[in-house]
């Protein structure tokens, strides 16, 4: 992909959430390897510092937690006062939940994931959509789930959520489609990630039982998808939704 300018010739800037590992860190590896200065945000900033010590173009961490709606707004202030500007967002912070039935779930639970999975979504698209609305150019990028279109069982909250995460891209992206600012999402099958690690096995084989190419994905090919909607190639696709899922998806 080609480097990514801005009209000023300086790289464009990426915020990445929940960068420091899985799906993040390969989405930061990749926007920076196609010539964007990432901004590795995580709630752990060691890791996020220790995941944009390797990568080019000036990459680095900042401390964010997504499901407080006053730090991702001081998160979105620190890099626009480092790097002067914010090209793109990409939401992608999240866990997986507790593996269980709705009403085995421990109270608490649905608050907790909706609050990272979807609030989280909510508050980044909030707190950057000014700036690049001011600039007239942006992109967004939000990642749903396979799950959020299907619905798992015994993950609940989490396919509620991701299904949040869908409708939610699609109405903002009807609300900024003149102004410069295109909103996608993107829906992964499950992905081979530490995240897995929060659900049972039974679940993973679930999942992956549900793929026809019967293989779990990859976060470097979710990070090339990513990387073209970030990019100014992606031009005429905005509300829409991405499958990444083995051919799992059937709509």
């Amino acid at each position: 992909m080609a480097e990514q300018k801005s009209d000023s010739g300086r790289a464009r800037v990426a915020v990445v959430t929940g960068a420091a590992s899985g799906i993040g860190a390969a989405v930061a590896t990749r926007l920076a390897r196609d010539g964007f200065s990432v901004a590795v945000a995580d709630l752990d900033l060691a890791r996020a510092e220790q995941a944009s010590a390797p990568l080019p173009g000036g990459a680095f961490a900042v401390q964010v937690d997504v499901a407080r709606e006053a730090s991702v707004r001081q998160m979105v202030e620190m890099v626009l006062g480092r790097a002067g500007r914010i090209d793109a967002l990409v939401n992608n912070a999240g866990i997986a939940g507790q593996s269980a039935r709705c009403w085995e779930l421990p109270d608490g639970e649905w608050e907790k994931v909706l609050g990272i999975d979807l609030n989280g979504v909510f508050y980044g698209c909030r707190a950057v959509l000014p700036h690049m609305l001011e600039r007239g150019s942006g992109r967004i990028v939000n990642v749903a789930s396979i799950a959020g279109k299907e619905g798992n069982p015994n993950a609940v909250p989490y396919s509620a959520a991701k299904a949040g995460v869908i409708g939610l891209t699609k109405a903002i992206a009807k609300e900024v489609a003149t102004q410069g600012v295109l909103v996608n999402c993107v829906t992964p099958a499950v992905i081979e990630t530490p995240i897995l690690a929060q659900v049972s096995q039974a679940h993973v084989d679930y999942m992956v039982s549900r793929i026809p190419m019967a293989r779990t994905g990859r976060p470097d090919e979710v990070a090339a998808l990513i990387s073209w909607l970030c990019s100014d190639e992606c031009s005429f696709s905005t509300g829409a939704v991405f499958d990444i899922s083995g051919g799992r998806a059937t709509y």
